[in-house]
């Protein structure tokens, strides 16, 4: 049985991860291992995603507004380019994704090349187009960067950002970006899983303390998204870098001495 006090933890470090650039899926893989926790998975998984969504949406609740009252407006259309290398990705490689995320044995390395992509992003000229400047190119690399992210140690937000910053985005406008693309990404993958999360026959049990961690998942988050968009305007993306290659580095030594 998932246990309240793993539900609330394990929230927490979903809604901080997923808006910062080290990888939400990843901590989620590690705190599962140190927990010991096999049988809750993408479902539960799923249930933290929803409520990190429901912080993006509180977060920029403006512009969600703006996209459904005007669909077929620029801003619309282009997350909707963005989504679609997104989901081609995920639906094709969505049986390997959950394997190697059941595993976890490859989020050591994909924490160092998370680290590697940070850092070598901080080389790059300062760009100063804004949301109103994006293009559907650019659009289609972000969002093709986002699916690439699928390896559960590889920052969505990170590699997003960066992608942002390799066209010349400016800082907060990366992140804001990179932020409201995770808006369909989010919702795609909790419709997908939607079905499992009827069929369960073990929910009876887990659910509670389930929507308790996704609850702790949307307050996190969008406190994470507040802070995110303030520290990438004035500060390096290099301390992130840092920290994961630490994580990665810890991870990697524990498979060789066999305690993983």
């Amino acid at each position: 049985m998932l246990e309240y006090v793993h539900s609330i933890i394990l929230g927490i470090v979903q809604g901080l991860t997923e808006f910062l650039p080290i990888s939400s899926t990843g901590h989620l893989v590690l705190f599962g291992k140190l927990f010991g926790l096999r049988e809750a998975g993408l479902l539960f998984d799923t249930l933290l995603h929803f409520g990190t969504l429901i912080a993006v949406v509180v977060a920029f609740w403006s512009e969600v507004r703006y996209i459904i009252t005007h669909p077929t407006s620029r801003l619309a259309k282009l997350l909707l380019v963005g989504t679609i290398p997104t989901a081609v990705i995920g639906l094709l490689f969505h049986d390997f994704f959950e394997e190697i995320s059941r595993t976890g044995e490859t989020i050591g390395f994909e924490f160092l090349a998370t680290g590697l992509i940070l850092w070598a992003v901080e080389s790059i000229k300062k760009g100063h187009r804004t949301i109103s400047h994006i293009n559907y190119v650019d659009s289609l690399i972000i969002g093709t960067l986002q699916g690439a992210a699928i390896l559960p140690a590889i920052s969505r937000s990170g590699l997003t950002i960066a992608g942002s910053l390799l066209r010349g985005i400016d800082r907060t406008d990366a992140a804001r970006f990179s932020f409201l693309l995770s808006l369909p990404a989010i919702t795609g993958a909790t419709v997908l899983q939607a079905k499992d999360l009827l069929e369960s026959k073990t929910l009876g049990i887990a659910l509670a303390p389930m929507l308790v961690g996704a609850l702790f998942a949307a307050i996190a988050g969008y406190a994470a998204i507040r802070w995110m968009l303030k520290v990438i305007t004035a500060h390096s993306l290099k301390s992130f870098a840092i920290y994961v290659w630490g994580l990665g580095i810890a991870i990697i030594m524990l498979q060789v001495l066999g305690k993983w």
